[in-house]
């Protein structure tokens, strides 16, 4: 079982590693880039790095299906784990056209990157994707939720929790990033918990979906990280909230899902904080000091997690993006705890 989930994720982890360099000089070539704001100059950067990681992933996934249908002659659950990347893939897809609309905009003076879709059209079009997941009756009706207990909701959880977590998740995890590393850091760290909490459970699909993502975004951060060649974009974001719902509803560890994404919701909370504040949805990007660190354009007011590091002291930004991955650390490690 250990081989069946090794062998995608070294391949996946492979590929990304290999096509990366090469998808990052067609992307330039594309003018498919956005301005690394907490840059000396604002340099405008390769985008959308949620391409080559969705190549790996469903490399490795094809890989795994091949092994298990013409080595093994077995095609139990194959069906969840086809559903399963089509979900993600059209989620990804919405995230990547969201990062080719790369004209560059200014908000309060300050600029912010790229265009892209509008709010309001990024749930609608992440809602489609829900379809796969609902037409197999992917999941269990019977959830385990914190602080609440074991709830059976019957013909509501495909129809309305199943669509309700997949563009929740997928628009919730994108309402954090901006910084080189940081989407893919605290990916590898809540991919790995969730996958080795679904190997517990015994779910082996969502394990093999986790793991493969984790792989990825392994390769993935060799080009991410500071001093970034490619950011993250709406696609890695996109597809990183598509794998934690994905992975909740097919292994049933909801529970287990909402304790690790803590910080996303947190996040969420601040955000809509601000929008009734500013009226306008606040940025998570700060202002870059003569001495390499951050700065919040908000003063003291907290309308993100970045501003909450950035408050702490005086920070750069690998610092900043270090200290968020060890907060979500923390969350990454209460599901094994036992305490809900």
């Amino acid at each position: 079982m250990l081989l069946e989930l090794i062998a995608p994720s070294f391949l996946s982890f492979l590929i990304v590693l290999i096509f990366t360099p090469r998808i990052i000089n067609y992307f330039k070539d594309a003018k498919i880039v956005s301005r690394d704001v907490h840059k000396v100059g604002k340099p405008l950067i390769p985008n959308s790095s949620g391409i080559p990681v969705i190549l790996g992933v469903f490399i490795g996934l094809f890989f795994y299906i091949f092994i298990k249908v013409f080595l093994f002659r077995e095609y139990t659950e194959l069906i969840v784990l086809l559903a399963s990347m089509l979900s993600i893939l059209m989620i990804t897809f919405v995230g990547f056209v969201d990062d080719i609309n790369s004209s560059q905009v200014k908000v309060a003076g300050y600029i912010e990157g790229k265009k892209g879709l509008k709010r309001w059209q990024k749930p609608l079009l992440t809602l489609p994707a829900a379809l796969p997941l609902m037409v197999i009756a992917a999941g269990t009706t019977t959830v385990n939720l914190p602080f609440v207990g074991v709830i059976d909701l019957g013909v509501l959880y495909p129809l309305v929790i199943v669509p309700l977590g997949i563009v929740g998740a997928s628009n919730m995890v994108n309402m954090l990033g901006g910084l080189n590393g940081l989407e893919a850091g605290m990916g590898l760290v809540y991919t790995f918990s969730l996958g080795l909490f679904s190997l517990l459970k015994q779910s082996i699909i969502a394990s093999l979906l986790f793991f493969t993502v984790f792989s990825s975004l392994l390769a993935i951060l060799k080009y991410n990280k500071y001093p970034a060649r490619i950011l993250a974009g709406d696609s890695l974001t996109y597809l990183l909230g598509a794998t934690i719902a994905v992975g909740a509803i097919i292994g049933n560890i909801e529970r287990a899902a909402i304790v690790v994404m803590t910080p996303f919701i947190i996040q969420g909370i601040l955000k809509f904080y601000s929008l009734f504040k500013l009226k306008h949805f606040a940025s998570d990007l700060g202002i870059l000091q003569k001495d390499g660190t951050i700065k919040s354009k908000y003063g003291k007011n907290i309308y993100s997690l970045t501003h909450f590091v950035m408050n702490l002291g005086k920070f750069n930004e690998k610092q900043i993006v270090f200290i968020l991955v060890l907060i979500q650390l923390v969350f990454a490690v209460i599901p094994f705890l036992n305490i809900f």
